[in-house]
């Protein structure tokens, strides 16, 4: 039976994901129908398709909404993938990149390069500015979530309560720092600020997509090869140790895989919550616990999301663009409620 679900659910991602794709790249100011978005993929494929589609047309979808939609793809890829891994790592299915203060101690470190950056690292532009950013929101990330861990695991245990006061008291402090540099930013900085604080893709070009790829397709091929690892984590370290598991290694691995995409996703589109909750929760309540199916439909899954998530920013108020970092808010805030309540009575219930 679960087997009979498994297959159902990842057909309807997929094909969920192909019509994300289409509609995002399609819908807008200029209209491009999926026959003559495939003609001009084609086209620059050196094929020909007897589709009639115009210069605009082509412009549009191959400088503006197609780098925007594969940055979407993979920043919803990586930040499924990296909540189902954290998850796992805390063996807790409250543990998110924005809850616990991953998302700010990436972006914290975001605005620290744009507004000090200028000075310290002057001349950058493009590709190599971009490479700059991912590294330091990585460094900021991976430094944010080992001190999460750190201090959240009590005798080998990770305390929901515990990690969640470190998620408000890292928020906070990341919050005020931020404060601080936004307060001392020039008017071009803060423009940069605000983008990276609400979250947008409307940024996204050939060059973020480029710049990007290393740090989002490494973890996401990474992690699902780890699911051996984490489901023997599910059981205890206790018991994953003694059944051959080398806690330690994995535990490492995860936590950096898990900072890379973070900081990655915080550098080209800014801080987007909740993807990271929101989507395990969802594939685990349809395929179970198993990790083999839960990363690499979490990634599948956050791809459509995210996607349709763009999309609806782009369309819903045009001509202006909503910040897709509130649009996530909206949705995850309620479910995150959700989840407590369900928790809540469910420890009544025990």
């Amino acid at each position: 039976m679960r087997s009979l679900s498994l297959n159902i659910f990842t057909t309807v991602i997929a094909v969920l994901l192909l019509l994300a794709f289409l509609l995002s790249v399609g819908m807008g100011a200029v209209e491009i129908s999926p026959l003559q978005t495939l003609a001009i993929l084609a086209k620059k494929l050196g094929l020909t398709l007897a589709v009639d589609f115009d210069a605009q047309q082509e412009s549009v979808l191959w400088h503006i909404r197609l780098p925007r939609v594969l940055v979407a793809l993979l920043i919803g890829a990586s930040l499924g993938v990296a909540g189902a891994s954290m998850q796992g790592l805390f063996r807790n299915a409250l543990a998110d990149p924005g809850l616990i203060g991953v998302s700010s101690g990436a972006s914290l470190a975001a605005v620290c390069t744009i507004v000090g950056g200028s000075k310290l690292l002057p001349g950058l532009a493009g590709a190599a500015r971009l490479y700059t950013l991912s590294l330091t929101t990585f460094i900021g990330a991976l430094i944010t979530m080992l001190i999460v861990y750190r201090l959240a695991n009590i005798r080998g245990r990770i305390v929901i309560s515990t990690l969640l006061l470190v998620g408000i008291a890292v928020n906070a402090l990341a919050g005020a720092l931020t404060g601080f540099f936004t307060y001392n930013a020039n008017d071009a900085q803060l423009r940069s600020i605000v983008f990276w604080t609400l979250g947008s893709l409307g940024g996204a070009t050939w060059t973020n997509v480029t710049g990007f790829l290393p740090f989002t397709l490494l973890p996401v091929f990474i992690l699902p090869r780890l699911s051996k690892p984490l489901n023997a984590l599910a059981l205890g370290e206790n018991t994953a140790m003694q059944l051959g598991m080398n806690t330690e290694q994995a535990k490492r691995i995860i936590v950096v895989l898990t900072a890379l995409c973070v900081g990655a996703s915080v550098a080209v589109a800014g801080v987007i919550g909740f993807v990271g909750l929101v989507i395990p929760h969802i594939v685990r309540m349809i395929v179970g616990p198993d990790h083999r199916y839960l990363l690499p439909l979490s990634a599948l899954t956050g791809a459509v999301l995210l996607i349709s998530a763009d999309l609806l920013c782009r369309t819903a108020f045009a001509p202006s663009e909503v910040p897709i970092g509130i649009i996530t808010a909206l949705v995850g805030a309620p479910f995150f409620l959700y989840i407590l309540i369900k928790d809540r009575k469910t420890a009544k219930l025990a």
